[in-house]
């Protein structure tokens, strides 16, 4: 009983930071309809900008909201001199220009802080807690904690703010949100730079974990991807869900499935999605799109 409390603890540490990723991604297409594959390049960007104000000095708590600040700037700048000239064009355009952006930021990171691993201070404290007899370190469960408060500050955004829906509806149908009077250019700014802001928590609380690379997100990436097509594109709660419920699978699978094991556990998100897809294709939590003609 033991081993699978553990199991599953650890899977839900490392589904949080899966969860990271995925919010982030989640909030860039509900913003402005893309998914952005440069999401986890611009994370750890940030990550990257908080480790070099904590050289220069500053406190640990203000390097990370400076950080978030710039990534604000960058990721709406990016939006305005770089995505607009592909948003009128295919989806499958844009989404290649966000793959070669993810390649650019990893190649700069690289460039300006070189490949070695460097230790990011966390957050919270290296203590342990045992509960169930598990063995949990508060860094993970601060950082589950807040993975929580962001998706319901996200959730919230979305569903109950005038902000939210005007992002929701500049990415369902710019024209008529132009029609309607709303600022599009300015709101895809907006959801670009708060996608980006996101991104730079998510990298301040993964690279603790992690070692700080340029390639620290790149594995993650894929995880994220996949929560998010498992959870719905348009669900922060099912992201998050998601990304947990494949964290914990793919532990006990490795454990508990002889055939799998340790070297083919990284199937098993894959295998979930096709399942889950074949039964709701809009995701776990997602919303099937109705067509008016």
């Amino acid at each position: 009983m033991g081993t699978f409390v553990q199991l599953v603890v650890d899977g839900l540490s490392t589904g949080s930071i899966y969860a990271a990723l995925a919010l982030a991604i989640v909030l860039v297409n509900q913003a402005t309809g893309l998914i952005n594959f440069a999401q986890g390049g611009m994370a750890v960007l940030s990550a990257y900008i908080a480790y070099s104000l904590l050289g220069a000095g500053l406190p640990l708590i203000l390097a990370i909201g400076v950080a978030v600040l710039i990534s604000f700037v960058l990721g709406a700048a990016i939006e305005r001199l770089l995505i607009r000239r592909f948003e009128r064009s295919e989806t499958d355009t844009a989404i290649v220009v966000t793959i070669g952006l993810l390649t650019l930021l990893t190649g700069v990171s690289a460039w300006l802080w070189s490949y070695n691993n460097l230790q990011f201070p966390s957050l919270f404290p290296l203590a342990s807690v045992d509960i169930f007899g598990a063995v949990v370190s508060v860094r993970s469960i601060g950082t589950t904690l807040t993975i929580v408060a962001i998706m319901i500050l996200l959730q919230v955004l979305f569903r109950g703010t005038k902000l939210g829906l005007a992002l929701r509806a500049v990415a369902d149908n710019p024209a008529s949100a132009a029609f309607s009077g709303l600022p599009v250019g300015r709101l895809l700014m907006v959801g670009w730079g708060f996608a980006a802001a996101l991104g730079a928590i998510a990298g301040s609380l993964v690279a603790p974990q992690l070692t700080l690379t340029p390639g620290m997100l790149d594995n993650a990436l894929v995880y994220a991807l996949a929560a998010v097509i498992l959870g719905g594109l348009n669900s922060p709660v099912g992201a998050v869900v998601a990304a947990w419920l494949i964290g914990v699978l793919e532990n006990l699978a490795a454990v508990y499935v002889p055939f799998i094991g340790h070297d083919l556990k990284i199937a098993v998100p894959f295998v979930l999605i096709f399942v889950v897809l074949v039964i709701r294709p809009q995701g776990l939590f997602g919303r099937k799109v109705v067509a008016r003609v």
